[in-house]
């Protein structure tokens, strides 16, 4: 498989910083953005009104034209988790041979409880569906500052191909075939977050954070498992390794719509304008973990808050109320 020519799709921060990544791997690079306020400002001042202060490459082609996108020899899919499914169905009808679609957000579609590639290949018959993800925030990528994340295909030459297409000396994907296990530690790492984001906020120490952080990764194994995935990718840079970074920084934007909403903010005010996914995902993981009875009392907290079904002081009694038990 030869990949010289790329399609990023989504001009956020993200997008934009996988667009520059491929361009520092020497690649060919389209950018597509839906939004046209911020797709004439990638054209005219090269910078993303969602990534400001970072220039985009001179060499990286902006549009809006979805058409323009379909001859890469690979696309990135840069776009919120609820809006896979059109943009992939817009995009399947101009698909006239097998392309790697590479999903690069972390969630699960409501109502159908798919992961974004079940969604790629449902969409895109002719797709060869493929995840990214891992610890990693768009504003260091796009400076290019070390980072690392994990890039999956049921292949194994095809992930490693992709994997081998975009890296660069800052950006390094290792490459895996679980498919699954990656897909799920991005998605509950989010809702996890967002409960260690409002422990920071509340005020209640590094100990406490440190508590919720791991019993957090317990919950993650425990769905991760039930689901497929395999232990050595929830340990890993797409399961542990990004539940680390989420789960410690203001960087992250669930991190940050927890401490929000630790502070006493609103869900519907705490994001400030800003995409947290895990908001999103919550519900969902509930509904899924429910399903194989899989104990998620973290993420189960974090979904009645958002839901206002319990206050967050009441959440975190209901948590430091629970039975004691062994660790497992």
């Amino acid at each position: 498989m030869t990949i010289q020519n790329i399609s990023v799709l989504g001009g956020g921060a993200w997008g934009t910083a996988l667009a520059l990544t491929c361009a520092r791997a020497g690649r060919s690079v389209t950018l597509w953005e839906h939004e046209p306020g911020n797709a004439e400002q990638l054209a005219s001042k090269r910078e993303s009104k969602f990534l400001p202060g970072v220039r985009l490459d001179d060499g990286i082609k902006v549009t809006r034209d979805l058409d323009a996108t379909v001859r890469a020899d690979a696309i990135l899919l840069v776009v919120p988790a609820q809006v896979m499914r059109s943009v992939c169905t817009a995009l399947a009808t101009g698909l006239s041979a097998p392309t790697p679609l590479i999903a690069c957000a972390k969630g699960i579609e409501h109502g159908s409880h798919k992961f974004m590639t079940e969604i790629v290949a449902e969409c895109a018959p002719k797709a060869i569906p493929a995840i990214l993800s891992g610890p990693s925030f768009a504003a260091d990528v796009a400076r290019g500052l070390p980072t690392a994340v994990t890039l999956a295909a049921a292949d194994a030459t095809v992930a490693g191909e992709l994997a081998q297409a975009i890296a660069s000396a800052g950006f390094r994907p290792y490459h895996s075939t679980d498919v699954r296990g990656v897909e799920i530690g991005g998605a509950t790492k989010n809702v996890l977050a967002i409960a260690s984001g409002i422990v920071t906020g509340r005020g209640l120490g590094a100990s406490a954070s440190a508590a919720l952080t791991t019993r957090g990764f317990a919950e993650l194994v425990r769905f991760g498992k039930a689901y497929g995935g395999k232990p050595e990718t929830m340990t890993g840079l797409s399961g542990l390794g990004d539940l680390i970074l989420t789960c410690s920084s203001p960087q992250s934007r669930n991190f940050s719509f927890g401490v929000a909403l630790g502070k006493g903010e609103k869900p519907d005010g705490a994001a400030h304008g800003k995409l947290a996914e895990g908001a999103f995902t919550a519900p969902v993981l509930l509904e899924m973990a429910a399903e194989k009875d899989i104990e998620m009392p973290i993420a189960a907290a974090v979904a009645a808050i958002l839901a206002g079904q319990l206050s967050v002081d009441k959440a975190i009694e209901s948590l430091l109320t629970r039975p004691i038990k062994s660790e497992e």
